[in-house]
């Protein structure tokens, strides 16, 4: 896995990046599913929603809630193909290779170990 950490400093100085955090209600869902189940969604979330060339509402397709993984996303700059092309030089207009998709989901999946470890 490449070293996150100059993404992660970048996007601790960003104000709405940095004010997310995993409540009550998702951390418990991180607890019962498990981290296989947690990664496999973050997976599927990535594959249907952004690995096309042109995903459908992109933009729009990722909700800031309801999900550990979608919250991630949003810390994260991995909930659109602009967001993805600005912070992570993934360029939008191409379909996501199986590596960028890995990528995406060790962004999140990073976020979510670092939230589940934070003290509450």
């Amino acid at each position: 896995m490449a070293d996150l950490t100059p993404l992660f400093t970048r996007l601790s100085r960003s104000a709405f990046r940095s004010r997310f955090r995993l409540g009550v209600k998702e951390r418990q869902y991180c607890l019962d599913k498990g981290a296989e189940v947690i990664a496999s969604h973050a997976a599927d979330f990535v594959a249907r929603r952004l690995a096309p060339a042109q995903p459908q509402n992109d933009g729009k397709q990722t909700p800031m809630r309801g999900h550990p993984v979608f919250i991630a996303q949003h810390a994260t700059a991995t909930c659109c193909r602009g967001c993805l092309e600005k912070w992570h030089n993934i360029p939008h207009g191409y379909p996501l290779t199986e590596m960028q998709q890995q990528y995406i989901v060790d962004v999140i999946y990073h976020w979510l170990v670092v939230q589940m470890n934070a003290p509450r």
